[in-house]
C-alpha cells in the first residue's frame, strides 16, 4: 500500500517570549493510500492544531510534511493554494456552504475553481450527488435542507475533484445522532468504495469507530494508536473506550 502522507518530527508553538505553548511536540506518523484514520484526544490535546498544520502547511520550528512524496513545506507561497486545491479535500463541522448558492452550485464550485470545463460540470455534480444520495435536493438552498444533507453536500464538494487526502474536522459535531450515523456510513462508503483517503479529527468514540486506525493525542504527543483489523465496529468501539479510560477520558467522550 502506497504511503500518501508523512509527518516527520512536526512541532507547533503558540505565543511569544515568556508565554510559549508547545501545542504539537515532535509528532511523526504516516497515512497510507485508502486508509481511514481517526485522531482523538481531549480538548487542548493538539488534534485540531495537527490537522491545521497539515491543511495549511502552517508549521513553526517544525520538521517536514510530505504528501505523496512531495515536501509541501518547501512549496512556494504562490503555488501553495493550487497545491491544496488539487490535493486536499475539506469537511468542516459547520459545513461552510454558501447560502446564496444551491446545493448543486455549492458542489460545482469546487470544479469551477479547478477550471473544469463547463460542459463537464453538471454531469460530474449529478454523478457525485447520486453516490451520496442527495440528487433530490440539488436545486434547493442550504437553509432549505437538514444538517445531515448539508454535510453530505460538503462531502460531495470535498471529494468531487478526487483529492489525494480528505481532511475532516469534527464532521458530526453539528449533527443529531441519526444524521451523524448516516454521515459516518457515507464516509465509510466513500473510503471503501471510492478508495478515498480520510484523516478525521473527532472527540467522539462512536464516530471514531468508523475509522480503521485511531491515533490518540495527549498534551501534543501521540499517546498510542490502535488498529481495527478484523474486529467488528462494536469491538473496536469498546477498544477505543478502553484507551480513553486509560487516558482519563472515560465515558465523557462517548
Amino acid at each position: 500500500m502506497n504511503e500518501i502522507l508523512k509527518l516527520d518530527h512536526i512541532q507547533k508553538f503558540y505565543g511569544n517570549q515568556g508565554n510559549i505553548t508547545k501545542a504539537i511536540n515532535d509528532i511523526s506518523f504516516s497515512v497510507n493510500e485508502g486508509e481511514f484514520v481517526g485522531i482523538m484526544g481531549a480538548s487542548g490535546s493538539g488534534k485540531t492544531t495537527l490537522l491545521n498544520c497539515i491543511s495549511t502547511i502552517d508549521t513553526v520550528s517544525a520538521g517536514h510534511i510530505y504528501l505523496d512524496r512531495t515536501d509541501v513545506t518547501e512549496i512556494k507561497e504562490k503555488a501553495l493554494a493550487r497545491f491544496r486545491r488539487e490535493n486536499l479535500g475539506f469537511v468542516f463541522q459547520d459545513f461552510n456552504l454558501l447560502d446564496t448558492l444551491t446545493i448543486s452550485e455549492n458542489i460545482a464550485l469546487a470544479l469551477t475553481i479547478n477550471n473544469v470545463p463547463v460542459e463537464q460540470i453538471d454531469g460530474k455534480v449529478r454523478e457525485m450527488a447520486e453516490t451520496l444520495n442527495i440528487t433530490d435536493i440539488l436545486d434547493k438552498y442550504p437553509y432549505q435542507v437538514s444538517g445531515g444533507q448539508k454535510q453530505r453536500c460538503a462531502c460531495a464538494r470535498a471529494i468531487i475533484n478526487k483529492p489525494r487526502l480528505i481532511l475532516a474536522d469534527e464532521p458530526t459535531g453539528a449533527l443529531d445522532s441519526h444524521s451523524s450515523q448516516m454521515l459516518l456510513s457515507t464516509m465509510q462508503s466513500i473510503n471503501g468504495q471510492l478508495g478515498a483517503t480520510i484523516l478525521m479529527v473527532t472527540h467522539d468514540a462512536f464516530s471514531a469507530s468508523y475509522a480503521n486506525r485511531i491515533l490518540f493525542l495527549r498534551d501534543g504527543v501521540i499517546f498510542t494508536e490502535i488498529l481495527k483489523g478484523q474486529d467488528s465496529r462494536k469491538v473496536f468501539f469498546e477498544k477505543i473506550l478502553d484507551v480513553l479510560t486509560m487516558m482519563g477520558g472515560g465515558q465523557t467522550n462517548v
